[in-house]
């Protein structure tokens, strides 16, 4: 049975001493008796420090250059014994009691390896949030959704996502995972840096018949995009790469077909941004081909020593039911 100090709750930093300063103190304050870290990756805007004189009881690992959020997850994560994993953003606030539904369902099913709470939006809170909202699918190209979120449509929270439901992927804003878990899935790829890595993970643990859950109540509060926002084309650069990445590694067994019509969906995303006149964008998704081209070789090997189930989509083409048949529901 796991308890509260069986959780270590894990925040990832990088030069975000204002985020530390407005967000640190919920989870101080609603975390009693779990263990608090936080792993900075070679900051230079005095982060350390901060916690070191404000926050003594909180652990500090530190890193000797930026990681990543994969490899810098991965690095600490070896120095972290206790049994539950809460990776953390270092732009989330936390909510009274928050842990206590997450430890009753880890206690109720032990096939459960991963949870995601409710995630709501921190500037709207009546919202929820782009980032992972109530729990998230894919579809059968790679492109991940969510339950109250898809593509750039937001659900306001009315209480439909009360709930307790399994998911494909929980996202890495608000991430727990059994820390055996983790081990035996070798953790994230660090070939990802950022983004879309907990999406790789929970498909891998899919494919070993772990399960995701998603509880609703369970509440926290993300900004979200505060280290790269949505217009930054570099996060457009390691969506649409990482994304493929994931397609490649854990897919059924109709690859090549997959990976044809997801190329040609791409090109209609490349397309749409030039008619935007966001060059930069364009340009994004062809490094982002270009680079996945490059390591195409390297996801085949992976491949060959994963597990891969079938049936791990929600809907074959998202982009069709969004965009051609305006569904926004599922």
């Amino acid at each position: 049975m796991y308890l509260k100090e069986d959780i270590a709750i894990v925040i990832l930093n990088w030069n975000g001493k204002q985020l530390l300063e407005q967000f640190l103190p919920s989870v101080v304050q609603y975390s009693n008796d779990a263990k608090v870290y936080v792993v900075d990756n070679a900051s230079t805007d005095n982060s350390i420090q901060f916690i070191k004189v404000n926050y003594p009881e909180v652990n500090i690992i530190k890193h000797n250059k930026n990681y990543g959020f994969a490899k810098g997850y991965n690095k600490a994560i070896e120095f972290i014994s206790e049994s539950v994993l809460c990776l953390l953003n270092n732009d989330v606030e936390v909510t009274h009691k928050w842990l206590d539904p997450i430890l009753n369902a880890f206690n109720s099913d032990n096939t459960i390896g991963i949870i995601q709470p409710k995630l709501l939006d921190y500037n709207n809170k009546q919202r929820f949030e782009y980032s992972g909202a109530a729990g998230g699918y894919i579809d059968s190209y790679g492109y991940p959704f969510c339950r109250g979120r898809v593509f750039d449509y937001i659900e306001d929270d009315n209480g439909q996502y009360n709930d307790t439901k399994d998911i494909l992927w929980a996202s890495g804003a608000c991430f727990f995972i059994k820390n055996s878990v983790y081990k035996k899935l070798n953790g994230f790829d660090d070939s990802f840096f950022a983004h879309m890595e907990e999406i790789d993970l929970c498909w891998r643990a899919f494919n070993e018949n772990i399960k995701t859950l998603y509880v609703g109540t369970s509440e926290v509060y993300h900004v979200g995009g505060a280290t790269l926002n949505n217009q930054n084309p570099q996060k457009t650069y390691l969506n649409f790469r990482n994304s493929l990445y994931t397609l490649v590694k854990n897919t059924d067994r109709y690859l090549l077909g997959r990976l044809f019509l997801r190329m040609v969906l791409d090109g209609i995303a490349g397309a749409r941004f030039l008619l935007q006149f966001k060059l930069l964008h364009f340009v994004a998704i062809l490094k982002a081909h270009g680079s996945f081209y490059l390591n195409f070789s390297r996801l085949l090997r992976q491949r060959k020593q994963l597990n891969r189930r079938s049936n791990y989509y929600k809907v074959n083409s998202i982009v069709w039911s969004y965009f051609i048949k305006k569904k926004t529901l599922f």
